[in-house]
């Protein structure tokens, strides 16, 4: 029996939303039998837009794998090639680095400076790597300088004059660099950074309408994203008294941007996962450390040849417990991908949409923290509109030039992050689609009403709230299809009589 997972046309996506709920729990093949959903739709069939945006993605990518390789590379004329070996198969394969290498965020690009600018710390070139912080800094994410911090000042102790200097001169160049684009764009002198630092540091927006979690959700998301290997980076300072004269002080002041990145963010209410991202090479750096050391533990220490028999199981334990990270690793990133890969694929169907109504507007409700990217939205689309499902946060607009441009202050935009009572398009019969995803619930959804909406294309979306935190966490295959429930992520299009 092989259940559709994406359908599209009316009649068969009918007919797959009839059949889903029997069968979903019986199985999970996909058409054509493949068992990755993200390869139905090859990139070269997708419009310009969104070749565009796989074409960002994938530079960030190379960017990522160029820092990082500066990283390695350290790592192995410093403390050797096993270290090295280690830490390039993690940053390879671990779920959270896999997501954080691609993704177009502030913390991402924060993600990339840490990298370069921690090799060039261990590669002793200090001047090149406060530069680099500096502009991990100005030019990603203002708040990461907290990350940056112990290279900083180490680097500043080794060579003073040198260090300061270039961090000095990179830092003026960038902020000058940074007002005069913020001039262009704002018409009036003032300074992007400084003021997301004052608006935050002071109270500004409140941040706790999108929502808040508690002091251990980033060792909770931390475990998800890198299983063992995350336990191992928080181990660290433990093996310090053993590991003291191969880690200390160099090791020690590149990896201990974890525990104050980690102490900081979780004093936060508002906690997002991408808030972690510049930390995520240095995870995967400790645990190497730590599985390298396994022998250590177990060795006399003045005797360094010492092959006692504990030694030897301690370093046949290094491969397995690798092995089992990378696995585990591999598991969670096939449950990410194919459990909630449904909103790039549903989004991708609106340039192959047959049945093209020009000027359309398609409307988004509680999704609206899915929607992938306007790269999706073809031209014949005239608007992207949110509608009230009860969210009260301040969400974007439709960009006005009649008010004056990038330099305009709209008067419906806030500086408290309050919902604007004009974000939500009150009139629902000018949406020509709409984008939902139907659960198992005991209300009934918009697109539920087949006398308004018809479905165009609708795909699998694993519901977290009622599946097993383990089966949903990681790709356990038949387990992981059997043990889960899924919703449907639906695109609608409005029935016109």
């Amino acid at each position: 029996m092989v259940l559709p997972t994406l359908c599209s046309g009316a009649t068969q996506v009918h007919e797959c939303h009839v059949q889903h709920h029997s069968r979903l729990r019986r199985g999970f093949q996909l058409l054509g039998a493949s068992p990755f959903p993200s390869l139905q739709i090859w990139l070269p069939n997708l419009g310009i837009q969104v070749r565009v945006f796989f074409a960002v993605r994938l530079f960030l990518g190379f960017l990522s794998v160029v820092t990082e390789t500066v990283l390695v590379v350290a790592l192995s004329r410093k403390f050797g090639k096993r270290l090295a070996t280690y830490t390039l198969a993690m940053l390879c394969l671990t779920s959270g680095c896999f997501f954080a290498s691609t993704s177009f965020l502030p913390s991402s690009f924060s993600m990339y400076a840490v990298s370069l600018s921690s090799g060039l710390f261990l590669l002793e070139k200090p001047a090149p790597a406060v530069a680099v912080a500096a502009a991990g800094v100005i030019l990603g994410w203002p708040f990461s300088i907290l990350v940056f911090l112990p290279v900083t000042l180490y680097s500043l102790r080794r060579k003073f004059k040198e260090a300061f200097l270039a961090g000095a001169l990179t830092s003026i160049a960038l902020l000058a660099f940074s007002l005069l684009v913020d001039y262009y764009y704002y018409k009036r002198w003032t300074s992007s950074v400084l003021n997301l630092l004052i608006y935050n540091v002071l109270g500004g927006g409140e941040s706790h309408l999108y929502g808040t979690e508690g002091p251990l959700f980033y060792l909770r998301n931390g475990f998800n994203n890198f299983n063992v290997c995350f336990v191992l980076a928080l181990l660290f300072v433990g093996i310090l008294p053993i590991s003291r004269k191969k880690y200390v002080p160099d090791l020690l002041v590149v990896i201990s941007p974890i525990y104050i990145w980690l102490a900081f963010m979780s004093l936060q209410p508002h906690k997002e996962e991408r808030f972690l991202y510049p930390i995520y090479p240095l995870i995967c750096v400790a645990a190497s450390a730590v599985i390298e050391c396994f022998p250590d533990f177990f060795r006399d220490r003045y005797n360094p040849y010492d092959n006692s028999v504990l030694v030897v199981i301690a370093k046949v334990l290094r491969p397995l417990v690798l092995g089992l990270i990378l696995c585990a690793s591999h598991a969670r990133t096939f449950s990410l991908i194919n459990g909630y890969s449904a909103p790039l694929e549903v989004y991708k169907v609106l340039a192959h949409h047959d049945e093209i109504v020009t000027d359309s507007t398609i409307c988004v409700g509680s999704e609206w923290h899915r929607f992938p990217s306007s790269f999706f939205i073809p031209d014949y689309i005239k608007e992207v509109r949110w509608i009230d499902d009860g969210f009260r946060g301040l969400l974007p607009f439709p960009f006005n030039s009649t008010l004056g441009g990038t330099a305009a202050a709209p008067p419906y935009f806030n500086n408290k992050n309050k919902a604007s009572d004009e974000q939500y398009l009150q009139d629902l019969d000018a949406c020509t689609y709409l984008v939902e995803l139907q659960l198992e619930r005991p209300y009934a959804s918009r697109g539920s009403d087949t006398s308004k909406w018809e479905a165009v294309a609708a795909w699998p979306y694993l519901d977290r709230e009622i599946s097993p935190p383990f089966y949903r966490s990681f790709f356990i295959p038949y387990f992981w299809q059997n043990k889960n429930v899924f919703g449907m992520y639906k695109l609608l299009t409005r029935i016109t009589k």
